[in-house]
This record gives C-alpha cells, structure tokens and sequence, in this order.
C-alpha cells in the first residue's frame, strides 16, 4: 500500500494519479493473496464515481477542537486510542463542517481522517470512509501547515471487504452534513 501512495504521490497530475490508485487497489483486492482471494462473490474492481477535480481541496490545518484522547469504536470488537491533533475546514456549496485529525496511537500510528457523510449507511458504508491513513502511507502530502484532501481518494475500511476485519470506524463529530459523491462507493 506504502508503494501505491508514493506512486501515486509522484503522478504528474491528479487524475493520472487517481487512476493509478484505482487500479493498484483492485489488483490488491483481486491478487490470489488479496482481500477477495478464493470468494465467488468478489467483484472485477472496487466501485467508484467518476473523477470530480472539485474535490480535490488543499487546506489548512488548525488546532484540535479538543486534545483529549479518544477511543474510536471498531466495527466489531475493539478500540483504537487516538489523539486529536488538527481539524481541517471543508467547504462545499457555501455549507462549511469540521473534521478532526487524529494521531493513532496503536495499528501503526500516524494520521488518520476518518469521515462520514450524507452517503453514510446507503451508498457507502454507515461506519464511514477513510481518506488519510498513516499506518498505510495512505496521503496526498502538503505543505507549509496544509494538506491536500482528495474525496477521489476516500476508500472503505477492510471490515467493508470482508467481515474477519475488524475496523476503526468514523466518531459522530467527524461527519459532513453534505454528500461526498467522490472515492469508493458500495
């Protein structure tokens, strides 16, 4: 996954580089030792929407709302400790939500943006996407105290894929009130 990113970091454009994510992650889920090895049921390629340039934001990482750490609730049994180290300001439509950065403690560490949508629980999954994820090399980079965020990129948790997976999943407080029809869909 690490090998995906850094390629993908290193695409000459953006849509170059979402379509090499795309077909990285379906050989990943398609290899004989992927995700769906051996299932009848699998299909050819992870369903996405098509390439929207409008969700590719650069923003500005501001203080966390709150330094407390948290636990995020697994989609089966477990918690992941995380600090909350940033949130970032998302802006679509005149409508404007928060979402908070947070630092894993455990799984590898790093940063992790999990984030639900208008979508969440019908044409993606109730538990939310992910669209950063340190322990996987899973960024677009930034720069000067600023991240790039491509919804083009926001993907599924394994527990999606497969039910032996047992995944962090997005808190309440990290919801968009407006649909992200961008990344993985179901």
């Amino acid at each position: 996954m690490a090998e995906l990113y850094a390629d993908v970091r290193r695409a000459p454009d953006p849509v170059t580089a979402w379509q090499g994510w795309r077909e990285g992650r379906d050989a990943l889920f398609t290899h004989p030792q992927g995700v769906w090895a051996g299932r009848d049921d699998a299909p050819d390629t992870i369903p996405t929407w098509a390439h929207d340039p409008s969700w590719r934001l650069e923003v500005e990482v501001g203080p966390p709302s709150d330094d407390q750490p948290v636990g995020l609730p697994h989609s089966g049994d477990g918690v992941t400790m995380a600090d909350p180290v940033g949130t970032v300001a998302i802006d679509r439509d005149g409508r404007t939500a928060s979402l908070t950065l947070y630092w894993l403690r455990q799984y590898g560490g790093g940063l992790f943006l999990p984030f639900r949508d208008a979508t969440s629980g019908g044409a993606t999954y109730g538990g939310g996407r992910y669209l950063l994820d340190g322990a996987k090399s899973a960024d677009l980079g930034g720069t000067d105290g600023r991240l790039v965020l491509d919804f083009n990129f926001a993907y599924h948790p394994s527990c999606v894929h497969d039910s032996r997976w047992s995944c962090p999943i997005a808190p309440p407080e990290n919801t968009l009130p407006f649909a992200v029809e961008a990344g993985e869909h179901l």
